[in-house]
């Protein structure tokens, strides 16, 4: 009972996070070694594809359409997210020369970031510190000692509530620099 909500959330969290950009470091080292690197330019269509097939969940959640289960299409969402984000990964790899894709990218890592935080850690957290508050108190502890136990359990828990505040605006400017970026290479394509 004694494991800090650090440890027990928000370092996996930080696994899944990472586990996405080693799985972007070893699918590019794979189109190199496999002289694919070209396969790497498209695949941010695709990416950007299920990115947009996975907000079927934000517009369910803002009874925009009716059809599919909420938990499901949150289920669906975070999938797609992550294979969207990977492939779009891939597809910028290390070949980025101009700064509009390189603001896209971040908002997109930080779109990625916050949308995890809210899902992943919130919830979670907000349960493991209704039971670390519970047991305290099953146990006797005073409301002070409980209040002590907790404190940092308690604050983590209030800074990663402030998530929606970044998650919105970021997930319209990833939105805003994509757009931009897609249709810059439209303009600047060689039609030939």
């Amino acid at each position: 009972m004694k494991r800090s909500i650090v440890r027990k959330e928000v370092i996996p969290f930080l696994a899944l996070f990472g586990s996405l950009l080693i799985a972007t470091a070893i699918a590019d080292a794979l189109l190199h070694l496999l002289d694919l690197v070209w396969v790497g330019r498209y695949l941010g269509i695709p990416g950007t594809i299920l990115i947009l097939l996975s907000f079927f969940y934000s517009m369910r959640k803002r009874k925009l359409i009716r059809f599919g289960e909420p938990k499901r299409l949150l289920r669906l969402h975070e999938t797609l997210t992550w294979l969207g984000a990977l492939m779009i990964l891939v597809h910028s790899g290390i070949h980025v020369y101009t700064l509009l894709p390189w603001l896209a990218l971040i908002a997109m890592l930080v779109t990625l970031a916050s949308g995890m935080t809210g899902q992943y850690l919130l919830d979670r957290s907000r349960r493991d510190l209704s039971t670390k508050r519970t047991a305290y108190e099953a146990d006797g502890a005073s409301a002070r000692t409980v209040d002590q136990e907790v404190f940092w359990d308690a604050v983590t828990v209030d800074l990663m509530k402030q998530w929606r505040s970044v998650h919105f605006p970021i997930t319209l400017a990833f939105g805003v620099l994509g757009l931009a970026h897609i249709l810059g290479i439209f303009l600047f394509w060689q039609w030939k």
